[in-house]
């Protein structure tokens, strides 16, 4: 099944409620409209009220069963409760007037409509820059317990092929703990994509045919991994060939389970996470879809400023199938 008629059927009468903070952008107003129309998610969007319905009407798009909140009207005593909660969350780092200003921003606003359940989860990015979007998350949501860095994933889709490449977006070098929780969350992601786990360390060397200080930390960070989450399958070091190859695998990493049969691959840094999502998606002509924010303790996503409206309908999809 393709990825997104799965994950249609898993969310699809189940009210996940997805806050978008700029709801004033056609592509946002746009999406959350086939949302709530194929009863897939319940979108709030944030802005003037009048301005989005008159857009919305020129556009001829329906806004039926989408509520629509202006973070200036919002009553009194519901932003009191914000404030003091977000006061309260800060543990002393913000003033009343700080937290007062900051909730002025419709990122912290949205990502404290999800802080308070009054929301699911967040899309944003559309129109801000990512540090505009995530900052709000680690501030306010934080990460989940056992996790203390966030990371970006990227399911790699082509026909039946369906893969998870990490981090491609977030920590530029990470050491061999940050690796290793990355590893485990990004075999969490691939749970929620109906992916199998077969976690892949990756690496210039396939189990120590080759020396060095970035060796040691994919090797460090393989058994940190393995120990976090034993019931997952992991291994590393690996070169690439020897993960994805079967014949290759069986050579150069005999008695492996994941050697040629890796679904999840952890890129030793930013860099080349980076380079080999494009790589596979230019020349291999792999469908990337993401970034996904692992680590969260409630599920944030970071559009692209250059999104389309149809990126938009799917990444709040992918959002919404991550509410726990």
């Amino acid at each position: 099944m393709d990825l997104f008629e799965g994950l249609k059927a898993k969310i699809k009468g189940q009210d996940r409620t997805v806050v978008f903070p700029e709801g004033e952008d056609v592509r946002i107003y746009s999406a959350a409209s086939r949302l709530a129309q194929q009863g897939l998610v319940k979108p709030i969007l944030l802005g003037k009220v009048t301005a989005i319905q008159e857009k919305a009407a020129k556009e001829d798009i329906d806004l039926a069963g989408i509520k629509i909140i202006d973070p200036d009207t919002y009553p009194e005593t519901d932003k009191q409760a914000m404030v003091d909660a977000l006061v309260e969350r800060r543990k002393g780092k913000n003033t009343v007037e700080e937290v007062q200003k900051m909730l002025m921003d419709v990122n912290y606003f949205g990502t404290m409509l999800v802080y308070l359940h009054k929301a699911d989860a967040m899309v944003s990015g559309a129109i801000h820059p990512t540090g505009d979007t995530v900052r709000p998350a680690l501030q306010i949501i934080k990460t989940k317990p056992g996790v203390k860095r966030i990371s970006g994933a990227f399911v790699m889709q082509r026909n039946h092929e369906r893969y998870i490449f990490a981090d491609t977006a977030i920590n530029i070098d990470p050491d061999a703990a940050t690796l290793a929780e990355i590893a485990v969350e990004s075999a969490h992601t691939a749970e929620i994509f109906d992916i199998e786990p077969k976690v892949v360390m990756l690496s210039f060397s396939t189990k120590g045919s080759a020396k060095g200080d970035m060796v040691a930390k994919v090797q460090e960070a393989t058994k940190l991994a393995q120990e976090k989450a034993p019931e997952v399958e992991i291994d590393g070091e690996l070169q690439f060939d020897a993960a994805f190859v079967p014949d290759v695998g069986a050579s150069k990493a005999p008695g492996s389970k994941v050697a040629g049969h890796a679904t999840v691959f952890v890129f030793p840094e930013l860099q080349s996470g980076n380079i080999g999502y494009k790589i596979a998606q230019r020349l291999g002509h792999f469908e990337a879809i993401g970034p996904i924010l692992q680590g969260l303790n409630a599920p944030v996503s970071d559009l692209s400023r250059g999104a389309s409206e149809e990126d938009v309908y799917k990444v709040a999809i992918m959002t919404a199938a991550q509410v726990r």
